[in-house]
């Protein structure tokens, strides 16, 4: 086997087949996935392995054939629909992944959110790619919109929909403010203190950081406290 291995890993594409074919018998999820690491692995040599059944019985075959780069769009995305939820993760965060593909597995993990467990979810907020932000920012779990602020794949247009989304709560927008990597930035502030739903007091304290033309934006806003429009009225004279 560790012949077999080392064939694996090395061999060019067309001898890739040959091996797949010959020693087919020999090869469970370990050789396959020896196969799909060698970078002669093309969409011949993933088709060869999808085309036999017994080894599509394995579910890490699936899911390892499923997050492979050069696997057909279309296999790729008729696997994604049978993996657990820690693996249509993993897919729908990978950038080297088709984006059908990543939308797919987005997709599939979404319609599951509801029957993950609160520490489940948490752990998408953190890792998730961008395709599935927008739908975690809209969770009714607070330390779940929380837990998206950690996540790298963050950006500030996705950001943005939470700090003018009316489901955002006093208490979520503290923390956007409390937040070392978001709090700072002018465009959080300035969005903090034009949302009706911004403790006026937080709104307040955020004020003499904003330009003189956007206290006034805030002083004249309806929606927009009173407190918090006749401070900012009262900076910007």
């Amino acid at each position: 086997m560790d012949d077999l291995a080392t064939s694996l890993r090395t061999a060019d594409s067309s001898r890739l087949v040959e091996i797949i074919r010959r020693r087919r018998a020999e090869l469970g999820p370990d050789s396959v996935r020896q196969a799909l690491r060698n970078n002669y692995a093309d969409a011949g040599v993933i088709e060869e392995l999808l085309g036999d059944r017994r080894l599509r019985t394995y579910y890490e075959v699936r899911s390892e054939i499923a997050s492979h780069p050069r696997t057909p769009q279309a296999r790729a995305a008729g696997l994604v629909a049978g993996l657990y939820w820690r693996d249509l993760l993993r897919i729908g965060a990978d950038s080297r992944l088709k984006p059908a593909v990543r939308r797919t597995a987005d997709r599939r993990l979404s319609e599951r959110l509801g029957r993950l467990s609160i520490g489940e979810k948490l752990v998408v907020a953190r890792e998730a790619g961008q395709g599935l932000i927008p739908r975690l920012l809209e969770e009714p779990e607070e330390q779940v919109v929380v837990a998206v602020l950690d996540n790298p794949r963050l950006t500030e247009p996705l950001l943005a929909r939470l700090l003018t989304n009316p489901v955002a709560g006093p208490a979520i927008l503290r923390r956007v403010a409390a937040n070392r990597r978001w709090g700072p930035r002018y465009s959080t502030l300035r969005a903090l203190c034009l949302n009706p739903a911004t403790p006026p007091d937080l709104a307040v304290s955020l004020l003499p950081s904003l330009t003189k033309r956007d206290r006034r934006a805030v002083a004249v806003d309806p929606r927009v406290p009173t407190a918090v429009r006749e401070r900012a009225s009262a900076l910007s004279e």
